[in-house]
């Protein structure tokens, strides 16, 4: 069976050069508009979507990830447009985690639908988890007591993406 989201979600691939171009409002509003459709568990719709293209606040961000990291290099890869999601924590709203997840997984389909790169990235929780991180949210206007579940480098592909590994040997089984 073929279908353009089938085929879409076979051919997307996380993405880690960017050209430093900057992505249309328009492309923008459609990979947070595909976030905010995530199923999220009981309808709650608990997680929070920041899109970040201030340059200052990219530096202040990658730098953070950085310090989590303990690597030298960018770690949103050159992109002009960072996506933090955050949720509840588990104590608050069990779902958080997986809901966040879900958000973060439909933003990654839909930028690859529409021409743009991703790549999920790592550490939000770590990071914001900090004294920094704290005073960030407030900064943000964000409830204080959220944790960072994913981030997204997003933008244009600076290179095409790699070759997709085959899948392995009996990934899923089927019971009848």
């Amino acid at each position: 069976m073929t279908n353009t989201v089938l085929e879409a979600l076979k051919t997307r691939r996380s993405i880690r050069s960017y050209k430093s171009e900057q992505i249309t409002d328009e492309e923008l509003q459609a990979v947070l508009e595909a976030g905010t459709w995530a199923p999220t568990g009981m309808g709650y719709q608990d997680p929070w979507i920041v899109a970040v293209q201030n340059p200052s606040l990219l530096k202040r961000l990658s730098e953070m990830n950085r310090k989590v990291w303990g690597k030298d290099i960018d770690p949103f890869y050159g992109a002009p447009t960072y996506v933090l999601v955050f949720a509840s924590r588990p104590e608050k709203w069990a779902n958080g985690i997986a809901d966040g997840s879900l958000v973060l997984g439909n933003m990654m389909n839909a930028a690859h639908a529409i021409g743009l790169g991703s790549c999920w990235i790592n550490r939000e929780r770590e990071m914001f988890d900090t004294p920094e991180g704290k005073q960030l949210l407030k900064e943000l206007g964000l409830p204080e007591d959220l944790m960072g579940v994913g981030a997204l480098a997003l933008g244009y592909p600076a290179a095409p993406a790699k070759t997709p590994k085959p899948r392995k040997e009996n990934y899923f089984r089927i019971l009848k």
